[in-house]
């Protein structure tokens, strides 16, 4: 069972537009508190937790001096998801590990607790966290996946949460440098190892300004 949780706190936030031009958009309140210790208190009680930092990095360790969260900073360059959870594996080690992206707020049951549940490391190389597209508030774009049982293909009504166990052996085939974790879903895909599960709850992308406002009023404050 995975120990280690690896959070994505790197982009550049360009759609937040100016509201990120002097932050990263992780440290962007929401509901009185920044959206990266909304993601955290999903992670209480994993004994390895890693946040990933390169746009205004030292804003991003500033804010977790003290704690015993790990930060793995990309320098020169961003990473990418895959090329990002990559860099981290030395501080995450190995085996399983959760990943949990920054900009979205749940209203529900945890998250990795759901996805620990339906975790089947025999038949799954991944097992992402899904919501339909009807209770992914502020989703602006089509939905990702579909599922068949509990294998995912791609295209469908189903929104990638991004929360989701993944093994990380599989990393060492891919090219060097940046590059994104649909590389890997996609070899996972063709050979039936990509697993997807419905989460319950109401989830809402604050990946765009009006998401806060919506993620707000999802958790009626």
């Amino acid at each position: 069972m995975p120990d280690a949780v690896m959070l994505f706190a790197a982009g550049f936030g360009t759609r937040m537009g100016v509201l990120t031009r002097d932050r990263p958009k992780p440290l962007l309140p929401v509901a009185g508190k920044p959206l990266l210790d909304h993601a955290l208190s999903l992670t209480e009680g994993i004994p390895t937790r890693v946040v990933n930092a390169h746009y205004h990095a030292d804003q991003v360790l500033a804010h977790l001096a003290g704690t015993d969260i790990a930060v793995s900073v990309e320098t020169p360059d961003i990473l990418d998801t895959g090329g990002g959870l990559r860099n981290a594996l030395p501080l995450l080690g190995e085996g399983p590990v959760f990943t949990l992206n920054t900009d979205a707020i749940w209203h529900g049951p945890n998250a990795l607790d759901l996805l620990r549940a339906a975790w089947r490391p025999a038949e799954m190389d991944a097992l992402l966290l899904c919501v339909p597209l009807a209770r992914a508030i502020g989703r602006q774009t089509p939905g990702d996946f579909a599922l068949q049982g509990n294998r995912l293909t791609r295209k469908g009504d189903l929104v990638y949460t991004g929360a989701q166990i993944i093994k990380t052996d599989l990393l060492a085939d891919m090219p060097e440098g940046a590059f994104s974790l649909n590389l890997l879903w996609n070899r996972m895909a063709e050979a039936g190892r990509l697993c997807g599960t419905v989460y319950p709850g109401e989830w809402c992308d604050v990946g765009h300004p009006e998401g806060i406002a919506l993620a707000e009023e999802m958790l009626h404050v």
